[in-house]
């Protein structure tokens, strides 16, 4: 791939409540399945730009703690993603956008074998950011 080629750059958010399970969206649009809060990155966006923008477009809320621990190749979409561990302020509404009908608190053991290693890595993460390719 030369530098003028394109691809997908996106970020996603882990966040975990109090008993450690993940914060999953079920979207309203493509296969309709159930996602990490995210998107894609706009130009001239850093990536904690991005992932604060799309949190808040999201959820209606802005997430805090906001911490880089990995970044996935994907071979299937041919996109880069950056994995963000992230807390959600006590006491918040979440508030979904249209993108998505419902949200859910799920267990590691729910989530697909990849948003599985991407949410262990944010959970275990010890200060080295993670780089990975599916």
């Amino acid at each position: 791939m030369g530098f003028n080629d394109t691809f997908r750059f996106g970020v996603h958010a882990i966040a975990t409540n109090s008993e450690v399970h993940v914060l999953m969206l079920k979207r309203t649009y493509g296969n309709m399945g159930w996602s990490l809060p995210g998107g894609g990155v706009d130009p001239g966006e850093t990536i904690h730009q991005a992932l604060l923008r799309e949190c808040h477009e999201e959820l209606g809320i802005v997430v805090h703690n906001v911490v880089l621990t990995g970044f996935y190749y994907h071979s299937n979409i041919n996109a880069q993603v950056g994995i963000f561990r992230c807390d959600i302020p006590e006491n918040e509404q979440i508030k979904l956008s249209s993108e998505h009908s419902e949200y859910k608190w799920a267990h590691i053991s729910e989530l697909s074998e990849v948003q599985r290693i991407r949410a262990i890595d944010a959970m275990e993460f010890q200060g080295q950011v993670i780089s990975r390719a599916f």
